[in-house]
């Protein structure tokens, strides 16, 4: 039980890094690398499209996996290969999306 309580009380910042990230796509990818650039560098739509999907299946799928490593509801294992099959056609989708083009 400590153990899930220490898990959810570290899982608060990495939350709050999820929101920022699918609030302000260009700003998390542009993280520590601004420094690099003299102006501002134009991120694709493409990579902030994925940056959103990215941060959104983490915070809807990493609640699923961790509570499958922890409960004996045998069922939410089977959710694991789901989410990531999830996050895989998602990719594909936005990268073959031509709408920006």
């Amino acid at each position: 039980m400590a153990e899930t309580i220490i898990l959810v009380i570290f899982m608060i910042p990495f939350y709050g890094i999820m929101l920022w990230t699918y609030k302000f796509p260009e700003d998390s990818i542009l993280a520590g690398k601004r420094w690099m650039y003299s102006k501002d560098p134009e991120i694709s739509k493409a990579a902030i499209r994925y940056t959103k999907f990215a941060s959104i299946t983490t915070m809807v799928g990493l609640p699923i996996v961790i509570l499958s490593f922890i409960s004996k509801f045998y069922f939410l294992r089977l959710s694991i290969m789901v989410f990531f099959l999830m996050f895989i056609f998602g990719t594909l989708k936005i990268f073959t999306d031509d709408k920006d083009e």
